[in-house]
């Protein structure tokens, strides 16, 4: 390996071995935002730590552009983990090791550590060669990302920092390699992010005593059967622009009927199956269920929360209505919205970001195209296009790791990373900076 890869590998290493774990209400991630910052301000970056409590601070960092006229860039990331609790790991997962193939595991190895390293050391590197963008470049490793209840990352940070409104980012949520079927290469290129609107289901019953069921109502076989009808959660496939031009680059043509272009698009890669067909659509995963405090009591109340994610330009009244849609009018309920719903939104999938992104990729890695995809998951990024219009986007390429092994990672057990893509990132977020402020 080179330098600038030893150097990056071990600023992934050391980031994993900080545990960050989330845990909701509480959480450490003023570890890392403080590594991060000596590490910059060492190599002669502008850093700071912004907190609103001490043990979660989020890390800024700046390298000041020569015109203040001129847009801004920001390369994001997370610094928090999701638990571990439970699993079990062929590698501790806070010990940052690199085995004998060149594969680091541990927590946050993808998710996403590996890119926060990878843009630190990018920042670093292009300060030690004297870089002078023209607009600002700046750096933003964020707390809380992964829940988003303390409300003491992105969202705050950017509320109490008006100062930060970058009119370009590049953030988690893009860059697996997939070789599909017809002997293309494409890398997915996240261009916007679906919203949450969690919803809690309660069946409604009548309490009694448990020795003898047939007294009262028990809410519970009332939950069971409106779980039923709730399934695994899948959405009724309906239109949006996004999917429909990820469906368009991989199908050659103008989408016709969705379900079968969802079909037909799904078989050109393994893992295209499960995100397509989650993303034309609100998806209602039920995950949290709650009954009786007590064994012999026989509860009035059963409930289901509903992890609902939903298009960009959906609403909760129009969440509420599918959901209501799924569970008919013959067993009593209730719906509640235990918190506010957070809007997915997008970022248009052509311009200047996108076509620097492919400028850089034609030189990394010639033989792929990118492919413009709505994450399904949550990112920071809708917080950046909420505050500041900011043009975001999701991509870190990858491809020594395959997409199978990053999709198995997240989240999970053995999450895992080969040390090649570290590299192959730092020298993307180079050539990007000097692409887009040079």
């Amino acid at each position: 390996m080179t330098g600038l890869e030893d150097e990056v590998v071990e600023m992934a290493r050391a980031l994993v071995r900080l545990d960050t774990t989330n845990r909701g209400a509480t959480g450490t991630e003023t570890l890392a935002a403080e590594h991060l910052r000596d590490y910059l301000t060492g190599h002669g970056v502008e850093a700071e730590l912004v907190a609103r409590e001490p043990a979660r601070a989020n890390l800024v960092a700046r390298i000041p552009g020569t015109d203040p006229e001129a847009p801004s860039l920001a390369f994001v990331g997370h610094t928090d983990v999701v638990p571990v609790d439970g699993q079990e790991w062929t590698h501790p997962p806070f010990e940052g090791v690199v085995d004998d193939e060149g594969w680091l595991w541990g927590r946050g190895a993808i998710d996403m550590k590996n890119e926060v390293a990878a843009r630190a050391v990018a920042m670093a590197a292009l300060a030690r060669e004297g870089f002078r963008p023209r607009g600002d470049l700046w750096f933003l490793a964020v707390a809380d990302e992964e829940d988003g209840s303390a409300d003491v990352g992105m969202r705050w940070l950017l509320a109490h920092r008006p100062d930060i409104r970058p009119a370009m980012a590049v953030n988690e949520g893009g860059g697996e390699r997939l070789p599909l079927t017809d002997g293309r290469t494409a890398l997915a290129f996240a261009v916007g992010e679906k919203g949450t609107c969690p919803v809690r289901v309660v069946a409604l019953g009548e309490a009694g005593h448990a020795s003898t069921p047939g007294v009262g109502d028990n809410a519970v076989p009332h939950l069971a059967e409106l779980l039923s009808r709730i399934g695994s959660g899948m959405p009724e496939l309906v239109r949006d622009p996004v999917v429909d031009r990820t469906l368009e680059v991989l199908l050659g043509r103008p989408v016709g009927d969705l379900a079968a272009d969802v079909a037909e698009a799904a078989a050109l890669h393994p893992t295209l199956g499960d995100e397509l067909a989650s993303a034309p659509g609100t998806t209602m995963a039920p995950t949290i269920l709650a009954a009786s405090t007590a064994r012999n009591v026989l509860p009035a109340r059963a409930s289901v929360e509903l992890d609902c994610r939903t298009l960009p330009g959906t609403t909760a009244d129009e969440v509420l209505t599918a959901v209501r849609s799924r569970l008919g009018d013959d067993v009593r309920y209730a719906l509640e919205r235990p918190e506010e719903m957070v809007h997915g939104s997008a970022s248009p999938p052509t311009g200047t970001v996108p076509d620097a992104v492919a400028a850089c990729l034609a030189e990394l890695d010639p033989d792929a195209v990118l492919l413009p995809v709505l994450c399904t998951g949550f990112t920071d990024s809708v917080h950046l296009r909420a505050a500041a219009g900011t043009a975001a986007y999701g991509f870190s390429p990858f491809r020594a790791t395959p997409a199978e092994v990053l999709a198995e990672g997240y989240h999970n057990a053995d999450e895992r990373v080969h040390v090649d893509d570290l590299g192959l990132s730092v020298r993307f977020h180079v050539a990007l900076a000097r692409r887009l402020l040079g």
